[in-house]
Order: C-alpha cells, then sequence, then structure tokens
C-alpha cells in the first residue's frame, strides 16, 4: 500500500513541476526573455536545492518523511499558482525556486521512503515502479500544460496545475500514517562527514554516472521549448513533442520490474548514455514535428531506462542511517549541474543558435559512457 500510495503522490506532484518548467518558459518566452534569461529561470529550479538538498536529507534521516512531504507539498501549491496571481518576469523567477525547493524535500522524502520498502533484493523493481510514475506524470505535465496554455492562456494553466499538488496535499494528510514518522529512518551515531561519503568508490561512480544522465534529462527541458518556439511551433505542439518523450521513459520502465532482474546496473548505464548522445547529436538536423518527436521517443528509451539502477545502486553502497544523506548529496550534485548548465547553454544558444547546446550535450554523454565502461572494467 505504501509503494502505491507513494506512486500516486509522484504523480500528481510531478505533473505541476514537470508543467511549471514548460509554462515557465515559454511564458517567460511570451514576456520577452531571451534564451539567456530562460536559462536562469530553469537555473534557479535547482539553485536552492543545490543548497539544501543535504540539509533536507539529513532531516528526513533524522525526522523521517512524513512532515517534510506535508509541507513542501503545500509549498508546491502556493509556489506554482504565484505567476497566475503576479504575472511578470520578476514571479516567474520567484516562482521558480519556490517550486524547485518545495519539491526537493518531497523527492528526498519519497525516494527514502521507496528504499525502506521489502528487502535488497527488490529495491530495483521497486524504484522501476516508482520510477514509471514519474513516467506518467512527465507525459501528462507539458501535455496538459501546453493544452491549458493554447486554450486559457498561461495564467490559467498555473492554476489548472497548481490543482494536482493540491491533490496531493489532502491524500497526503489523509494517509499521513502509512508513511514512517519521527524516528522512521534508521539512524547511526557518530559525525557525519560529507567526505567519507564521497571517498567512497561505489558512492563515487554512482554519483558521477546519476549527474551525467540527469544533465541530460534536464537540458531537454530546457532546449525543446525554446528550440520549438524557434522554429515556430504552438505551445501545444512542443507539449506533445515533450510528452513523447516521457511516453518512451513510460514504456521502457513498464519492462523494467522483470528485466531488473535479469540486468546488470552498469552496462545499462553504458547503454542509456549511448542511446542519448546520439539522439542529441540528431536534435539539430530536425525541424518538423515527426523527427522531433521520434527523436524526444529515442532520448526518452535512453535516459528512462537507467534511473531505478542509479537509485538501486546508491541505497545499496549507502552507509545505515544515511539513505536519505546519500539522496541529499546526489542532489545537490546534480542541481549543481542544473544551475550552471542552463546559463551557460542559454548563453552559448543565444550567441551561436541551438545547434551546439545539442552537439555539446552529446558529447557530455559520450564521455560518461566512457567514464562509465572504465568503471565496468
Amino acid at each position: 500500500m505504501t509503494l502505491t500510495l507513494a506512486i500516486v503522490l509522484t504523480v500528481l506532484t510531478h505533473v505541476a513541476f514537470v508543467g511549471s518548467r514548460m509554462t515557465i518558459a515559454l511564458n517567460g518566452i511570451r514576456l520577452g526573455a531571451t534564451p539567456f534569461t530562460v536559462g536562469v529561470l530553469m537555473s534557479l529550479y535547482a539553485f536552492l536545492p543545490m543548497l539544501l538538498a543535504v540539509y533536507a536529507g539529513r532531516l528526513i534521516d533524522r525526522i523521517g518523511p512524513r512532515k517534510p512531504m506535508l509541507y513542501s507539498s503545500a509549498g508546491l501549491v502556493a509556489s506554482v499558482a504565484l505567476p497566475a496571481l503576479w504575472p511578470s518576469l520578476a514571479a516567474l523567477h520567484l516562482a521558480a525556486m519556490l517550486i524547485g525547493t518545495s519539491f526537493l524535500f518531497y523527492h528526498v522524502a519519497l525516494n527514502n521512503v521507496i528504499g525502506q520498502l521489502g528487502t535488497p533484493a527488490d529495491r530495483p523493481v521497486n524504484f522501476s515502479w516508482f520510477a514509471l510514475g514519474f513516467s506518467i506524470s512527465g507525459f501528462g505535465g507539458p501535455l496538459l500544460a501546453g493544452f491549458a496554455i493554447d486554450g486559457a492562456g498561461h495564467r490559467a494553466a498555473f492554476i489548472v496545475l497548481a490543482t494536482f499538488p493540491a491533490l496531493a496535499t489532502l491524500v497526503l494528510y489523509g494517509r499521513r500514517h502509512v508513511l514512517p514518522g519521527p524516528g522512521g529512518a534508521h539512524h547511526a551515531g557518530g559525525k557525519r562527514r560529507l567526505g567519507d561519503l564521497l571517498r567512497e568508490p561505489q558512492l563515487r561512480s554512482a554519483f558521477i554516472a546519476s549527474a551525467v544522465l540527469a544533465t541530460g534529462w534536464d537540458l531537454y527541458t530546457f532546449v525543446m521549448p525554446v528550440y520549438g518556439s524557434g522554429i515556430g511551433l504552438s505551445a501545444s505542439t512542443i507539449g506533445i513533442i515533450m510528452g513523447t518523450f516521457a511516453a518512451a521513459t513510460f514504456t521502457v520502465r513498464l519492462a523494467m520490474p522483470a528485466l531488473s532482474r535479469r540486468l546488470k546496473e552498469w552496462p545499462m548505464v553504458i547503454m542509456a548514455m549511448s542511446i542519448a548522445a546520439l539522439s542529441y547529436a540528431l536534435f539539430p538536423l530536425a525541424e518538423s514535428v515527426p523527427p522531433l518527436m521520434a527523436l524526444s521517443f529515442l532520448l526518452g528509451l535512453g535516459l528512462g531506462s537507467a534511473q531505478p539502477f542509479i537509485m538501486s545502486l546508491l541505497y545499496a553502497a549507502s552507509p545505515p542511517g544515511r539513505q536519505g544523506e546519500v539522496i541529499g548529496v546526489r542532489t545537490t550534485m546534480l542541481n549543481g549541474s542544473h544551475t550552471f548548465l542552463p546559463l551557460a547553454m542559454g548563453a552559448l544558444g543565444a550567441a551561436l543558435g541551438m545547434g551546439p547546446v545539442f552537439w555539446s550535450m552529446a558529447a557530455f554523454l559520450v564521455s560518461g559512457a566512457g567514464y562509465a565502461w572504465r568503471r565496468v572494467k
């Protein structure tokens, strides 16, 4: 029942998170934002989470996930609705920071809950079902946002998206006794040093691979609205294309619970990076909807297949009582790249166009695959 509840809550909150990223990007473009400004907006989603993720992990290790999830879901409602109440670029910047911070606590807590379920052998399967929930919301969020923007405008889209975490807050409050409360996470005594985690070879390798894959994932949410708008696509068409990416992650993750019992982690990571690199390299050659949908689907297959294996590797290598902290460290690393990468890619796109942005990401993923291959050997 807890796994089912976690998946339902994931879908409801992540719809608002991923839908808001597209809506904020397109609303910013409508208000005159340059590609660099859109990059700043996307970076703000990750700025405060980069600073707070380790604290969030330690807090959840200490008090359990129940209260952080409840408060952060309520914060997600308010922050997604903010641009509807205050339509301006300043509001978009503030909302991006608040949405990212609220979702950080929710995401770390949910990962902690999934990791505690069942036996170590069950973790790849549980994380596969958990990732499937992200695929459902990843498909529905952009699609919902695109049609809401085209049908009723940007302000209405924000209100529609805010209703989903509002429903999650009600569900969570009604079922709060199912989740671990204070003391629900194991606690290990002694002083906690981040360096101890980073010196663990298995953890360090998983952290690096996770950062490379997640960078490829998050860059897509930044470049596709900018690239699609630049070639004249409507908001709903961009939403459909981005929904195709999520549909691919759903498709591959639907098979993961069965395949995860037969597949090895690191070969899957190498394959995922290679497929993603090929997709990014071909994106600048596509300027119509069918090839963009095909490449988005291919990218989703690659990136969507790796996440359950990465999370299983991280949780298995975590010291007792520090699982939430490990998730927090991972989130800090990811958000560090997510903060600065959109700024760099936004500046690169403004100066040279979007082609070099895609090709730079492809080269980065190829380097990550080479690192993972050396890890296997």
